[in-house]
């Protein structure tokens, strides 16, 4: 009975040293206070590519690799930068571009679904859809700042058309967010009450970036999930948004 207990519990130290040899495999500069767009362009790659298929990625509920989800989706790392008053205003546009098509290379990182048709790494995926709805905020208003400070005349039809379809851009992006409420059964009880916040925080946001914009088309979309959702934390999400953008479509 003893032996059986020993070669048992020898088992399991052996299962315990290899998980902990393959998290120790996987390199990331945790060390660094933050992370530029070349980190982003490793960390993606080794996300991607050098975790095999029945391993686990790191998790926030995984105290061991907390530090790399939290990092990865960090936003200071793209703010410090793009936020920096002392930066110009074109080499802040290069950086903002390239981590916007890192984020766009994360984005699959944590979006599979299991057998059951649910997201086992639900917060993850839906932190890196926050890093990116706030980068992307940052992104484009940094381009059409470029383009107005360019341009021979600001005020030109041409210059505000531009800078118009940009934001029209942005919105339809932001649109792509909504659309996850089609697969909001994927989602746990708290994996939607993130979701939810995520449009709480980032439309609101967008909304005060650009108040008069023309939001017709996400007005449409929002009436379209609310009637699909059947959360009721979801569902008031979606009425809050839709009382600030009928109001601007109205007007």
């Amino acid at each position: 009975m003893k032996r059986t207990k020993t070669i048992t519990l020898l088992i399991l130290a052996c299962i315990g040293l290899c998980n902990c040899k393959k998290e120790n495999e996987h390199q990331f500069p945790l060390e660094k206070r933050y992370w530029d767009e070349n980190d982003y362009k490793e960390v993606v790659f080794e996300l991607k590519y050098a975790y095999d298929e029945d391993e686990k990625l790191p998790a926030f509920d995984n105290p061991n690799t907390r530090p790399i989800v939290e990092k990865l989706t960090d936003q200071k790392n793209f703010e410090v930068v793009l936020e920096d008053q002392e930066l110009g205003l074109k080499y802040k546009n290069r950086i903002a571009e390239k981590f916007f098509k890192e984020w766009q290379e994360m984005s699959d990182v944590y979006s599979s679904t299991d057998r059951k048709d649910q997201y086992p790494y639900e917060k993850e995926f839906l932190a890196v859809w926050h890093f990116g709805l706030g980068l992307q905020l940052k992104y484009f208003k940094l381009g059409n700042d470029y383009i107005i400070e360019n341009a021979d005349d600001p005020n030109s039809r041409n210059i505000k058309n531009k800078v118009e379809s940009n934001v029209k851009t942005l919105i339809r992006n932001y649109m792509i967010y909504l659309d996850l409420v089609d697969n909001e059964n994927s989602f746990s009880k708290e994996g939607k009450e993130i979701y939810a916040r995520g449009i709480d925080k980032y439309f609101t946001e967008l909304h005060t970036l650009y108040p008069n914009s023309n939001y017709s088309e996400m007005k449409r979309k929002s009436e379209l999930m609310l009637e699909k959702s059947n959360s009721a934390k979801i569902q008031s999400s979606l009425k809050e948004l839709l009382e600030v953008i009928t109001e601007e479509v109205s007007n």
